[in-house]
């Protein structure tokens, strides 16, 4: 397990060399889609729309922050459980997504498609979400305001705190912890 430091966007190149337990600090751009958000960007896909952000090397994170306070870049920005966007992932991978970012597991299917379309998945910890807020510079709506809370949203974070939980070569963090806990209960 290492500590890397990432500037965004992800290139293969950069996707290809993190390993599941990389804790990684991302720096630069990265997009938010939360469920409301990607049923939007898949019927455009669908229907052959131009989409409203970039998807090539992008990462997106399932986030849904609160109302920033006065003063305030973003309220808080935790992750949302990332199982609900499988149902998503395949079209945004195919057009070039390298990175997701959220908690939870992925199901098996898209753990596969990771490894083929040389992209990652990344854990953000869950309840820390006022923690999280701080590696936010800016945050600014890109696309389906009428959302709220789920629009699409710009952000730029520095050092903002993840970890590589499925890599590009099919291994898992949850995975792996958990074989490492049920080895150290039978020692």
């Amino acid at each position: 397990m290492a500590e890397k430091k990432v500037t965004l966007p992800l290139d293969q190149k950069t996707a290809v060399s993190l390993q599941a337990g990389d804790i990684v600090r991302l720096n630069g751009i990265l997009y938010t889609a939360r469920d409301a958000a990607h049923q939007r960007l898949i019927a455009a896909i669908e229907q052959g729309q131009t989409l409203p952000i970039p998807l090539q090397d992008q990462v997106i994170y399932y986030v849904g922050p609160a109302p920033a306070k006065e003063g305030q870049v973003i309220g808080p920005a935790g992750p949302t459980t990332s199982g609900r966007m499988d149902p998503y992932t395949l079209p945004l991978l195919t057009l070039g997504v390298r990175g997701f970012i959220g908690k939870g597991y992925r199901s098996a299917e898209i753990k596969v498609a990771f490894v083929q379309h040389q992209a990652v998945y990344m854990a953000a910890v869950g309840g820390a979400a006022a923690l999280l807020a701080r590696h936010i510079e800016q945050s600014r709506v890109v696309a389906y305001d009428d959302l709220g809370t789920e629009a699409i949203r710009e952000l730029v974070v520095a050092d903002f705190p993840v970890i590589v939980v499925n890599d590009c070569h099919g291994n898992d963090a949850y995975e792996a912890g958990r074989a490492q806990y049920a080895r150290k209960r039978t020692e």
